[in-house]
């Protein structure tokens, strides 16, 4: 490679990576993610430094959320694209956002559309292990299950055609910062990463610190495999569950409108708890389009082994699940 008197650790990191899990295929269009924070940075200038020996054609995109703080950073990542005769993408909000969850679900629509306009068959983000172990300790601290704990995975598709990478889950946001020291980056000190109102920030500010002072050095590593376990567990439970809700819901005739659906409950006794749990929400993101909460898993589930004519009190939109012998009648609203 030609540029193999800067080959480090952490390039040596990545290309192992890539090989091993087949996360990015050679000569394809690369879309990467760029904030201007260091792991943004840190992950560009890695792709840049492997792309003569993987082929891609390398693009940057930015999502502008109009935020005070951010004022000159557009200008400053196309500025950095510049530099590196690469392609920039910018998409700027309609509105200012202060929700942390609002703001993260515009960006992944954001970098969709652009790939999807521009074609770019892989969306690249800077996620990296020390942002893992705080998406397991943020979602474990307002509740959830196996799958909140292994989220941020390896990929995972974004929109039709379009795949979301995240390369760094082994790498720490020591070892970027590390990096873009060494290598001399024009990293954006973000003022929002130091705002203690966010949960995130809290985290990572204040807790992870604490945890590895008092508890262990490398808990952001112990985390990680956690998720990294965890993954390979929820995608097993999910093929699984998609079975036997295929087995429940398959007696279903053509004709029957989408409004009315339904479970067989004699399918779903014959699976444990966990499964059944799982068949319903893949149920439940069928017939209505608003998030799932446990709550109304629990309400669905408890009618498998309910009496005849049992119902469950009103989803969103006045949805709701009764009883009728063998089965359970999903209905989109009172008057179906």
């Amino acid at each position: 490679m030609s540029q193999r008197s800067d080959w480090t650790l952490i390039h040596a990191h990545l290309h192992q990576t890539l090989q091993q899990r087949q996360l990015l295929a050679p000569s394809r269009p690369v879309l990467v993610a760029v904030s201007g924070g260091q792991d943004s940075l840190c992950l560009m200038k890695l792709l840049l430094d492997l792309q003569p020996k993987w082929k891609w054609q390398l693009a940057i995109a930015h999502c502008d959320h109009r935020w005070p703080a951010d004022k000159g950073l557009a200008d400053h990542i196309e500025q950095v694209a510049q530099s590196w005769a690469i392609p920039f993408y910018l998409e700027i909000a309609d509105q200012v956002t202060t929700s942390e969850g609002a703001a993260r679900q515009w960006r992944y629509q954001a970098l969709g559309k652009i790939a999807q306009t521009y074609q770019y068959q892989y969306v690249v983000t800077a996620h990296t292990q020390s942002d893992r172990a705080e998406t397991v300790l943020y979602n474990l601290i307002r509740g959830t299950g196996v799958d909140g704990l292994q989220s941020l995975t390896w990929q995972r598709p974004l929109v039709a055609g379009v795949q979301l990478v995240r390369p760094l889950l082994e790498v720490t946001r020591r070892e970027t910062g590390e990096f873009v020291e060494q290598q001399h980056l024009p990293v954006w000190l973000d003022a929002y990463n130091q705002d203690l109102r966010y949960a995130r920030n809290r985290i990572r500010q204040e807790v992870l610190p604490y945890l590895k002072t008092h508890f262990n050095p490398r808990v952001e590593t112990a985390l990680g495999h956690t998720a990294e376990l965890l993954r390979a567990d929820v995608e097993y439970l999910e093929t699984a569950a998609r079975s036997l809700r295929e087995q429940a819901m398959g007696s279903m005739s053509e004709n029957e409108p989408t409004t009315t659906l339904k479970l067989n409950r004699l399918i779903l006794r014959q699976a444990d708890l966990a499964l059944q749990r799982r068949a319903i929400r893949q149920f439940l993101t069928i017939v209505q389009p608003k998030a799932t909460n446990f709550e109304q898993i629990e309400a669905i589930t408890a009618l498998i082994e309910a009496p005849n004519r049992s119902r469950t009190s009103s989803f969103p939109g006045g949805a709701s699940a009764q009883v009728e012998g063998d089965w359970i009648i999903w209905r989109n609203s009172q008057g179906d």
